[in-house]
């Protein structure tokens, strides 16, 4: 955002005192100008029209049109305008449709007021981003109408890595509730577990004990759907599929970089979305997966060993020749206490912060110590709350990068 330049604000809501105590509490922030505010979705969609805002927050219950309706419209007449659903149901499905629709975030009822404005600030600031590339995160659908990227079928399967270069990070956690959240009937998923020493995605899933990669990769050259469907663990509380890690450390040598690769590129012909968990040591296993990811999802926690292995990551990349536009950056374990901002730390690594992950160890450790990932039965807690924007905003960043890349090969 320029400097003195103020982030354009509606605010939709079918009750007057919502709507009075949102602006009271957005007119301190030097930043923010509320420049409309409306009762009804067609109202919304009207004034969102006439005024141009950068964002709009949304109520989800409205009399004459839903919020996620009126979302969906907004982002099809103004796709630069970004949409922060408020909510008093934090439910999975309204996260997920909302998501789906185009919404940039979504937060329950009553928001914390340190939160919401951050929203809004995330919000602004891609609404800058999108006028500057004049609508290019909208493609044309069937028919001329316009749909969000979210929506919008890739042509291939994605493997996408989860990296942290320091350990603790929790990129397991990650890897395998973002599997849960992007997994449905059109889209399957796998998690490849490629910390083929000490793995720990099939314990996160409660699935430990059964077929591992070992069962596929001296085999590699000769593979069909058959033989993977019978190797694979298949999670019957999520539907997400897993190829674990060897039972036994001293077995991970049996498992070669170039296996492990001409796996993954099969694997990507029968699953929307292969992730790929690993440790934070660079060996030939996850060097092999950094040439071929389509994206690299990496995690930075808030203290500065974490910020200066990423620094040093990203500079190898460099000498790689891996592009930038790989990196999907997120933090986690967010503290609000801490000083550290997820803003300050994206400006020092010249990384976009993709999503925010708020620390919630009343969450996150019981599903881990159950084996249940809490994007199964915690749905709207805060962690789950951050990887549904992490799921949204990584769907819409892949299939971007497939029509870039797709525009550049018609060029040619």
């Amino acid at each position: 955002m320029a400097d003195g330049e103020k982030i354009r604000v509606i605010i939709v809501d079918d009750v007057a005192e919502t709507r009075e105590n949102i602006r009271k509490l957005l007119q301190f922030e030097a930043d923010i100008e509320v420049v409309a505010v409306a009762r009804t979705g067609r109202e919304a969609i009207q004034l969102t029209q006439e005024a141009n805002p950068d964002v709009v927050l949304m109520d989800i219950n409205m009399p004459d049109m839903d919020g996620i309706a009126a979302t969906e419209a907004i982002r099809q007449k103004m796709p630069a305008v970004q949409v922060v659903i408020l909510s008093v149901q934090g439910d999975q499905n309204y996260m997920r449709r909302a998501m789906l629709v185009g919404a940039r975030d979504f937060l329950t009822k009553p928001p914390m007021p340190d939160e919401l404005v951050a929203a809004i600030r995330r919000a602004g600031k891609m609404a800058r981003e999108e006028r500057s590339k004049s609508g290019q995160v909208f493609v044309a659908a069937q028919g001329g109408a316009n749909q969000p990227l979210t929506t919008r079928a890739m042509t291939r399967g994605k493997i996408i890595l989860i990296y942290s270069p320091k350990g603790g990070t929790g990129c397991t956690t990650i890897a395998v509730n973002l599997a849960v959240a992007l997994h449905n009937e059109e889209t399957r998923v796998v998690i490849v577990d490629a910390n083929l020493q000490f793995g720990d995605v099939a314990i996160f899933l409660n699935e430990q004990g059964k077929n591992t990669i070992l069962d596929l990769a001296p085999r590699v050259d000769e593979l069909d759907p058959e033989i993977v469907d019978n190797v694979m663990i298949k999670n019957a509380a999520s539907g997400v599929h897993v190829l674990a890690s060897p039972s036994r450390p001293e077995n991970a040598e049996k498992v070669n970089a170039d296996q492990f690769a001409k796996l993954l590129r099969y694997l990507r012909q029968l699953y929307a979305y292969v992730i790929v968990d690993s440790s934070a040591y660079l060996t030939d296993i996850t060097l092999s997966v950094l040439d071929i990811a389509d994206a690299i999802v990496l995690i930075a926690t808030q203290d500065i060993p974490s910020i200066k292995n990423n620094r040093l990551f990203l500079d190898l990349l460099l000498t790689m020749n891996i592009p930038a536009e790989k990196i999907a950056f997120v933090m986690n374990k967010f503290d609000k206490r801490i000083a550290i901002s997820p803003e300050k730390v994206g400006e020092n690594l010249k990384q976009e912060v993709l999503a925010v992950i708020p620390l919630d160890e009343r969450t996150v450790i019981p599903a881990v110590n159950r084996g249940v990932p809490f994007m199964l039965d915690n749905k709207t807690q805060p962690a789950a709350r951050g990887i549904y924007i992490l799921a949204e905003a990584l769907r819409a960043k892949l299939v971007k990068r497939e029509m870039e890349e797709s525009e550049t090969m018609a060029k040619r």
